[in-house]
């Protein structure tokens, strides 16, 4: 039987994560590793075990299929496998998304962020999300793959459908026909695309994808769709996230708004407290193969496992004062993951959070919270972060 059980659901993430961040802090005092009886799961709060759980794909499996039996890309999902599968399909997919092919959108992400930017021009009030941090990465993901600039609304609306059907509300089981149906026109229109890319290439990601090669063994199209859908779903929450996070923290930091304004070779270490002390996504389920030994308790084989990135990358055993935010502390955090799922999309969110922070610094002079409305968060257990935040703006000369 578990040494430590609670019987009661984790705060949301809709006041802005702070009653979470308490909830975790104040169990994690007492055990590492706790039970939830409500919900069956074992809840992990520190940063040693969540490492631990995050390396050893041999008796922590992503897997979670017996559990979430979702149909709509699965296929090659290489977020949801095992070795020596993930190992196969991941390989191939970094043949196509490469350090360079992600460094040379570096001009374009540039663009892109002005002239949403210019839409807003003369406005002292605005929705960060609605004008930069939403439209900002499904128009570079959609030029990435490819996509006709004619048909770049139909990613911001498709994206806008996922955000909604996987985001807006608590996780309920019964609501993945929901998630898959607002899927489909999206993956259709991908798979489409898949078929005509391998009979006439361009020079863009789905043709790499499409031609990408292991062992005399490609990505069928199934699998080429899977990864450009979860390039749009997951690589868009987390720059949207982040990005919105960071201007949260800069309003409650407002000192080093002005710092990094006067040397903007701060922002990449802004960024990286970012991602520790709000991370986008909160938690990563795993699946166990046998009985092991965690935190003192002994969970069963078979029993979901959910490390909380959040509670880890707030753990005062490993980062000193967690709660103050410190752009300058030494930062192993954990956001991205850790081991062989280490998110691939990683330095795209990167690079996209820094240009967008550092394009920002340059236009205004003063970015605050709009005191005349509040932000909205998302409130499903899955991601942090605000789906509408008002600012209220003060332009450079």
């Amino acid at each position: 039987m578990p040494t430590h059980v609670i019987n009661e659901l984790p705060p949301t993430p809709g006041d802005g994560g702070d009653n979470l961040v308490e909830w975790t802090g104040r169990l994690r005092a007492t055990s590492p590793v706790w039970f939830n009886e409500m919900i069956k799961v074992w809840h992990v709060f520190d940063h040693a075990t969540t490492q631990q759980i995050l390396s050893d794909t041999t008796k922590f499996s992503s897997d979670l299929s017996a559990i979430a039996p979702a149909k709509m890309f699965m296929k090659g999902n290489f977020m949801r496998m095992d070795p020596p599968d993930h190992r196969k399909h991941r390989t191939l997919i970094s043949q196509a998304f490469t350090a360079r092919t992600v460094s040379g959108l570096e001009p374009r992400i540039t663009e892109i962020v002005h002239e949403l930017l210019d839409e807003a021009e003369g406005a002292e009030r605005f929705d960060l999300v609605r004008t930069l941090s939403f439209p900002l990465p499904v128009t570079v993901i959609a030029a990435l793959l490819g996509v006709s600039a004619d048909d770049r609304p139909l990613f911001r609306k498709w994206a806008d459908d996922m955000f909604s059907a996987n985001f807006d509300k608590p996780f309920d089981p019964a609501r993945i026909k929901e998630v898959e149906d607002a899927a489909v026109p999206m993956h259709d229109y991908l798979l489409e695309h898949v078929r005509l890319r391998r009979k006439e290439p361009k020079d863009d990601l789905i043709t790499r994808l499409v031609q990408a090669e292991l062992d005399g063994e490609r990505l069928d199209d199934e699998e080429a769709v899977t990864f450009a859908a979860l390039l749009l779903i997951a690589g868009h929450v987390t720059t949207t996230l982040l990005v919105n996070n960071a201007v949260r923290c800069l309003d409650e930091n407002p000192h080093l708004f002005a710092s990094l304004r006067a040397d903007p070779a701060g922002i990449p270490a802004l960024v990286e407290e970012v991602l520790r002390y709000r991370p986008p996504f909160l938690g990563v389920p795993r699946m166990t193969t046998e009985d092991v030994v965690l935190g003192g308790e002994t969970v069963p084989a078979g029993s979901v496992v959910v490390p909380s990135l959040l509670a880890a990358n707030r753990d005062p055993a490993r980062f000193p004062d967690p709660d103050r935010f410190d752009p300058a502390r030494d930062n192993t955090h954990i956001a991205f993951g850790h081991g062989i799922h280490f998110c691939l999309g990683a330095p795209l969110a990167r690079m996209e959070a820094r240009i967008a922070l550092g394009i920002l610094l340059d236009r205004y002079a003063e970015i605050r919270l709009d005191e005349a409305e509040a932000p909205e968060f998302f409130q499903a257990q899955g991601i942090l972060g605000p789906k509408r935040l008002p600012v209220r703006v003060r332009a450079a000369r």
